[in-house]
């Protein structure tokens, strides 16, 4: 096979791209964004810009690729993501090559000022419409964490856990582009004492979920599942992903059907999808599974992802935010391709924009916790942050922001950009 040219670790752009970005030309992740009264479109973060696609086409620069120009002056992805990988690397090369350093398309055109947009100046939208939200607890670490607190003389993992990716469907209506308020939600819990009466009013354990989730392409007719060995064909790219969590409400609701209101109240993800072919060179053999999974669940494909992740928490007022937890997702046990094979395996089908979260990511070390509900063991150790302050779970005027790169010797960085959310007071109206 031949190596991918947008993945030369030389290649530069003529667009002007700071060491360390986390948008250099070998990256190009797709978003939606608008300026002033304009409608939204399609455009690739490439530095502190976003080039315009619909501009491109209308232009004339990928007249020849098989895509139509309304695909990106569309205001989501999902009209791109449903054309398949032929089209996506098609648009990739030619992103790639119109940008590469030396390369006059775009100027000679005209296209430069008006193609090129500030990201600073730019409203960026949710970039994919969600039909179904699935979020996954395939972290070992994790459920092994939350196991462990749930049933402290019990086996931390349930019989299941090793067999198959366990998940629950999510609310998609409620998923959001980083940057939207996370109000803080109401509801019930659990009773105190001897109170037979379970309590209502706002959440006071809310807590952020470190995750990272994969969005669906062309999707499968409905009772045909996706094997395992053609996955690749379906996952589009990552996003990073805070799944909102009210511990409290969770607790009290979710026997026996799992996750409700505790969770469905708001899902944030970053603006900026880093698509798979940017991440081929971080793809790397996943942790060791024991017991081997079940033959549809099986393969020799390196689906593990070197990706790094970090957690940053800014109370209201502070000058910055402070990291508290840095972890990886390399050594998450089940991997996106198992995700996908397992959750179409019974036939359910999935559509164009369909969003796939892993679940907390964790560590094993301190401070690589992915939630307040283990960094802080259920509240008991709160963290001390600079200023005196100390959080054993979210608090209103709270921020929280995630990180997710790709590094390694000798290749330019592959960022994510970030998730940002702050707490707002529930509305107890």
């Amino acid at each position: 096979m031949n190596a991918d040219p947008t993945l030369d670790p030389g290649l530069r752009s003529w667009v002007a791209v700071s060491e360390g970005s986390d948008f250099p030309i070998q990256n190009l992740p797709y978003g939606v964004f608008s300026r002033g009264d304009e409608p939204p479109r399609v455009g690739v973060a490439i530095g502190e810009l976003a080039l315009d696609l619909g501009e491109l086409a209308l232009g004339g620069l990928l007249d020849d690729l098989p895509v139509r120009p309304e695909v990106f002056l569309a205001d989501s992805l999902n009209p791109f993501m449903v054309l398949g990988r032929e089209a996506w690397r098609a648009v990739r090369e030619r992103i790639s090559g119109v940008l590469a350093e030396g390369d006059r398309r775009v100027r000679d055109a005209g296209l430069a000022d008006r193609a090129l947009v500030p990201i600073g100046e730019a409203r960026l939208h949710l970039p994919f419409r969600p039909g179904d939200f699935v979020d996954f607890y395939s972290s070992l670490e994790h459920a092994t964490n939350l196991g462990r607190m749930f049933r402290p003389e019990g086996d931390p993992l349930l019989p299941n856990w090793r067999h198959l990716p366990v998940a629950y469907h999510g609310r998609s209506a409620t998923v959001v582009v980083s940057g939207t308020p996370v109000r803080r939600p109401i509801g019930q819990t659990s009773p105190g004492g001897a109170d037979p009466v379970p309590g209502w009013g706002p959440s006071r354990l809310l807590d952020f979920e470190l995750e990272v989730a994969f969005v669906t392409g062309p999707g499968n007719p409905l009772g045909e599942p996706i094997p395992i060995d053609r996955v690749g064909e379906h996952i589009f790219g990552l996003v990073l992903v805070s799944d909102w969590s009210a511990r409290d409400i969770q607790r009290w609701e979710y026997q026996p059907l799992g996750p409700f209101l505790g969770k469905s109240f708001a899902t944030s993800v970053s603006p900026w999808v880093v698509t798979m072919d940017a991440l081929a060179p971080w793809r790397v053999a996943p942790p060791p599974q024991n017991p081997e999974p079940l033959p549809y669940l099986r393969t020799d494909e390196p689906w593990g992802l070197d990706v790094g992740l970090e957690v940053a928490l800014a109370p209201e007022g502070a000058a910055d935010a402070t990291v508290i937890s840095r972890t990886s997702l390399r050594g998450l046990y089940w991997t996106v391709a198992q995700q996908l094979a397992h959750a179409t395996s019974n036939g359910a089908s999935t559509r164009p924009g369909d969003l796939f979260a892993s679940g907390t990511v964790s560590g094993s070390e301190p401070g690589s916790q992915g939630s307040m509900i283990e960094l802080t063991e259920g509240g008991r150790r709160p963290l001390e942050l600079p200023g005196g302050a100390s959080r054993g779970f979210l608090e209103d005027g709270d921020t929280v922001v995630l990180h997710g790169w790709c590094e390694a010797p000798g290749r330019p960085r592959i960022g994510f950009g970030e998730v940002r959310g702050r707490i707002l007071p529930a509305d107890v109206r």
